[in-house]
């Protein structure tokens, strides 16, 4: 289900077992946050763009460095980004 070169992003997980589809979240974000432009390639054509969107405007353990880009990538506003948003 995942191709060789994006592999080693999922270090953590039984590649023999894992399917990507069914858990989109951890996928999308394992790629923006350490993905390099072969694996974003893949998630693009794996996922689609609104499931990618949501990913980057949900996910609190994106980086803030990867959240900033991937919201500057999608033209989706800061405020609008968790990973973003100051804890009170």
């Amino acid at each position: 289900m995942i191709p060789r070169n994006v592999r080693p992003f999922f270090w953590d997980v039984n590649l023999d077992t894992f399917d990507p589809t069914s858990y989109p979240g951890y996928t999308i974000a394992r790629i923006l946050e350490y993905g390099d432009d072969a694996a974003v390639q893949w998630l693009c054509e794996a996922f689609t763009k609104p499931e990618i969107e949501e990913v980057i405007r949900t996910e609190r353990r994106l980086s803030r460095r990867s959240a900033a880009f991937w919201a500057l990538v999608y033209c989706i506003p800061y405020e609008e980004v968790a990973a973003l948003k100051r804890d009170p």
